[in-house]
C-alpha cells in the first residue's frame, strides 16, 4: 500500500529489431544518462537510469522520474524531447515496466501466426511486431500479428503504434473479442481454419494494479467492479484457447490483484478444458524478476461488504451477481494438479512498478467442446466446400461465427453458403477485401476503404518495375491501394500471409488497417520516368528487391542531406557527385554504409528515400526521423528545437522573414534557397514539389496547413515563403 501511494516512475523501451538499436543504446548511456547524474528537480535527486534486470539486452530502463516531472521540468526538457522525437520514429517506447512482461513470455519466433485480442493502445502488440522482425535481413516474415479491439475509435491508436514500425506484418481489425470471428486461410487451394500459434489476452480489468498512474482508481474502485468483469474476462479467454493451435501458447494476463479476475479465470478455464489446457512453469523465463506465485484460496466480497467464502453460501437473490467460476475449487486433488502457483503475480513493491498478474496457457489437445472442430477440418481438406457461416450482428455490432459440417441438412444453410462462395470467389478474383457486407454485419464507427490488390496484368506496375529495375523474385501480388475506382494515388505492401487471410475473410473480418505505404504518386512524375516516388515508411521494405537507382552516400553527405533542404550538388563529396552525374532525374535511394575501420563513426547502415533534381539532392525524411539520425551521428538537434519553437511563434505573429529565422533555427547553410528554388522551378513543377514538401496554401491566420493525406512529410520544410 505504501509503494501504490507513491507516484509510478518512468519507464522507456528501445525497439530491439531495428539495426540502430545499439546506436540508441550507445547515445543514451554516453550522453542522456550521463547529464541526468547530480540533477536535482524539485529537491529530488534524480537517479540515473537502470536497465530492467530481467529485460533482455538491457533494452528496457527505469528511473526514478515520475511522468509529471519528466514532462514539466526544464532541467529535463532535453531528455523529455529526446523521449518524445525517438518515440514518434518507433525506435523508443515508453511503457509501464509490467506491461512489457506478456509479450516476453508468449516466447514468440519469427514464423508465428499470433492474435493479440485486446490490442489498443498497442504498446504489447509492439512488442510483439519487433520479435516477428528479429532479422532484420528477411523483409517479410512468415509470421502475422492480428490485433483486435473493441472499441472503434481505439483501434485508431493501435494503427499509429503499429504504423511507428513500419511492418507489412499487422492487421489491425475491430471486433468483441469474446465472439472474434474464426478466420479461414487457403492452402493450396483448400480451405482451412486458421488457428493462431501465440495468442495474447490481456483482458480489460478493474485496474487496481494501475493505481499509481490512474488516480481516479482511488476514489472509483469497488469490488462490484470485479464481479463484473469475470465473466467478461472468462469469454473472451475462452474464445482465445478455442482458436489455439495444439501445442501453441496463449498469455492470460490483467493489471489488476484480485483473485476473481485472475486466478478465478484460470481455474475456471482450466476445469472445462478437461485436460486440454495446462499452465507453463515460466519461473525461469525471466532471471531477475520478483514475483509471487498465484493464489489457491479467496473469498468472494459484494459492494456491501458482505463475504462469501463459497457458492453454497450465497443467497438465491445474489446469485446473479456471484457466480460459481468465481470461487476456488473445492476438490483437493483437482486443485493440486491444476498448478496455480505457476500464475506470477508481481505487486508494486517488489521492483518499484504497477501491479500485474499473468498465467501462461499450453493447448495439449482440442478443446472438449470443440472437438468438432478437428473433424470439420478433416472434411475439409477432402473437399473444396466451405464452412458454412451465418453471422448476425449482436447488440454491440459483433460478429458471432457459427460453423457446421458442409453435410448439414439446412438447405437455407447451403443456400447461404453457395452466395457466399460466389461472392469470396468474386472478392478474391478482384482481389479485393472488404468492406464486409452491410447485411451480415453491422457496421460501427468510419466505414473503411476496401483493400484492393493489384491484378497480375495491372498497367501501373511495369513501368515501377523497370524504373528502380526491381528483382524478378519481388511479390508485386503483395501490392494493394485503398480505392477501386479513379487513380491509384498510394501502393501498400503486405505479406504473402496476410493476403491470404485478407482474401479470405472479407465477409467476416472488419479490418481498420494493413500493410506499409511503399510508393506515392507525384503529380507529372511520368516525366521522370516514373508516376510513383519511394516512401520513406516502406523503404527498409523495399530496398533488398531495388537493384537501380541507388546512391551510396558518406557520412559527411548524409548530414549534408538531413540538415539541408534542397542543396546543390557541389555540397556533396565528389564520389557522390560522379554516381549522380549520369543518373535520371526522380526517386532515388541513399543509402550509407558503416566503415568497421572508423569505430567513431556511426556504426548501422542507413537507407534514405531522396530525390534527384537537375542540380540537387534532396532527402524525403520526416522531422523526427531526420532528428534521430543526426542524433545518432553525434549532431546537437536540442537547440535547433527550441528556435524552431520561437519560429513558430513569431510566425503567429505574423512575422514575414520567415526564411531567415529557417536558417537560424537549424543553423543550416541555407544561404542559396531561394535562389535555388527559382533555378529548379523549371525542372521540378512548382505543384509538385509543393506536394512533396507537403506545404499548402497559408490560411487567414498566417499558419502552414500541413496536408493530412501526406502527412508523415509534414515536418520537411516550410516552403509557404519560397512560394510567395
Amino acid at each position: 500500500m505504501a509503494a501504490l501511494r507513491e507516484p509510478l516512475p518512468a519507464t522507456l523501451r528501445i525497439t530491439g529489431y531495428k539495426s540502430h538499436a545499439k546506436e540508441i543504446l550507445h547515445c543514451l548511456k554516453n550522453k542522456y544518462f550521463k547529464e541526468l547524474q547530480d540533477l536535482v528537480v524539485d529537491g529530488q535527486k534524480i537517479e540515473v537510469p537502470q536497465p530492467l534486470k530481467w529485460y533482455p539486452e538491457e533494452l528496457a530502463w527505469h528511473t526514478n522520474l515520475s511522468r509529471k516531472i519528466l514532462r514539466k521540468s526544464p532541467q529535463l526538457e532535453k531528455f523529455h524531447q529526446f523521449l518524445v522525437s525517438e518515440t514518434e520514429c518507433g525506435n523508443v517506447s515508453r511503457q509501464e515496466a509490467v506491461s512489457m512482461i506478456p509479450p516476453l513470455l508468449l516466447n514468440v519466433n519469427p514464423h508465428h501466426k499470433i492474435l493479440d485480442m485486446c490490442a489498443a493502445p498497442g504498446s504489447k502488440t509492439a512488442q510483439l511486431i519487433e520479435m516477428l522482425h528479429a532479422d532484420m535481413n528477411v523483409p517479410f516474415p512468415e509470421g502475422f500479428v492480428i490485433a483486435n479491439d473493441v472499441d472503434n475509435k481505439r483501434c485508431y491508436l493501435l494503427v499509429h503504434q503499429a504504423k511507428r514500425l513500419n511492418s507489412p506484418c499487422i492487421m489491425v481489425v475491430n471486433h468483441d473479442a469474446s465472439s472474434i470471428p474464426t478466420l479461414q486461410i487457403d492452402n493450396n487451394g483448400r480451405k482451412e481454419i486458421l488457428f493462431y500459434d501465440r495468442i495474447l489476452c490481456d483482458v480489460p480489468c478493474s485496474g487496481d494494479g494501475t493505481m499509481r498512474k490512474n488516480i481516479d482508481v482511488w476514489k472509483k474502485w469497488t469490488t462490484q467492479n470485479s464481479l463484473q468483469l469475470h465473466g467478461l474476462q472468462l469469454r473472451i479467454a475462452t474464445r482465445g484457447v478455442e482458436q489455439l493451435a495444439e501445442g501453441g501458447r496463449m498469455v492470460y494476463s490483467t493489471c489488476s490483484l484480485n483473485p476473481v479476475e485472475n486466478e478465478a479465470v484460470i481455474a475456471s478455464l482450466l476445469e472445462k478444458s478437461e485436460g486440454a489446457l495446462e499452465l507453463a512453469d515460466v519461473s525461469s523465463e525471466l532471471p531477475g524478476l520478483k514475483w509471487m506465485p498465484g493464489i489457491t484460496q479467496w473469498k468472494v466480497m459484494l459492494k456491501d461488504g458482505q463475504w462469501f467464502e463459497s457458492w453454497k453460501d450465497v443467497p438465491s437473490n445474489r446469485q446473479t451477481q456471484i457466480r460459481p467460476t468465481m470461487f476456488p475449487i473445492k476438490d483437493e486433488e483437482k486443485l493440486k494438479a491444476m498448478n496455480l502457483e505457476r500464475c506470477i503475480r508481481i505487486l508494486p513493491h517488489h521492483q518499484n512498478t504497477g501491479g500485474f498478474f499473468v498465467a501462461v496457457l499450453i493447448k495439449k489437445s482440442s478443446m472438449p467442446w470443440n472437438k468438432r472442430q478437428s473433424k470439420l477440418q478433416r472434411k475439409l481438406s477432402q473437399r473444396t466446400g466451405d464452412v458454412s457461416v451465418s453471422a448476425p450482428a449482436t447488440e454491440d455490432g459483433s460478429l458471432e461465427i457459427v460453423e457446421e459440417p458442409p453435410d448439414a441438412e439446412d438447405e437455407e444453410s447451403k443456400e447461404t453458403q453457395h452466395l457466399l462462395n460466389v461472392e469470396s470467389e468474386q472478392s478474391k478474383k478482384d482481389g479485393v477485401c472488404g468492406p464486409p457486407p452491410s447485411k451480415k454485419m453491422k457496421l460501427f464507427g468510419f466505414k473503411e476503404d476496401p483493400f484492393v490488390f493489384l491484378s497480375e496484368d495491372d498497367p501501373l506496375f511495369p513501368p515501377i518495375q523497370k524504373f528502380y529495375a526491381l528483382d524478378p523474385s519481388f511479390p508485386k501480388m503483395n501490392l494493394l491501394t485503398r480505392t477501386q475506382e479513379g487513380k491509384k494515388r498510394q501502393l501498400y505492401m503486405v505479406s504473402k500471409e496476410l493476403r491470404n487471410v485478407l482474401l479470405n475473410n472479407s465477409e467476416r473480418m472488419k479490418v481498420i488497417n494493413t500493410g506499409i505505404k511503399v510508393w506515392s504518386r507525384n503529380s507529372d512524375g511520368e516525366q521522370f520516368g516514373c508516376a510513383f516516388r519511394l516512401a520513406q515508411e516502406g523503404i527498409y521494405t523495399l530496398y533488398p528487391f531495388i537493384n537501380a537507382r541507388i546512391i551510396n552516400v558518406c557520412i559527411e553527405d548524409v548530414k549534408v542531406l538531413l540538415t539541408q533542404e534542397n542543396p546543390f550538388l557541389s555540397k556533396f563529396s565528389s564520389e557522390t557527385h560522379k554516381r549522380v552525374k549520369d543518373l535520371a532525374m526522380g526517386s532515388i535511394v541513399l543509402k550509407y554504409e558503416p566503415d568497421p575501420s572508423k569505430p567513431d563513426t556511426l556504426q548501422c547502415p542507413i537507407v534514405l528515400c531522396g530525390w534527384h533534381g537537375k542540380t540537387s539532392l534532396r532527402a524525403f525524411v520526416p522531422k523526427n526521423e531526420r532528428l534521430h539520425y543526426l542524433r545518432m551521428m553525434g549532431v546537437e538537434v536540442f537547440k535547433a528545437k527550441r528556435r524552431e519553437e520561437n519560429f513558430e511563434s513569431k510566425t503567429e505573429e505574423g512575422d514575414q522573414d520567415s526564411t531567415k529565422h529557417m536558417e537560424e533555427e537549424m543553423d543550416m547553410e541555407h544561404n542559396e534557397l531561394a535562389t535555388k528554388m527559382e533555378a529548379e522551378v523549371d525542372e521540378e513543377p512548382i505543384h509538385e514539389l509543393m506536394e512533396s514538401s507537403v506545404i499548402e496554401p497559408e490560411n487567414k491566420m498566417g499558419n502552414v496547413q500541413p496536408s493530412s493525406e501526406n502527412a508523415e512529410n509534414r515536418d520537411i520544410a516550410d516552403l509557404s515563403s519560397v512560394k510567395a
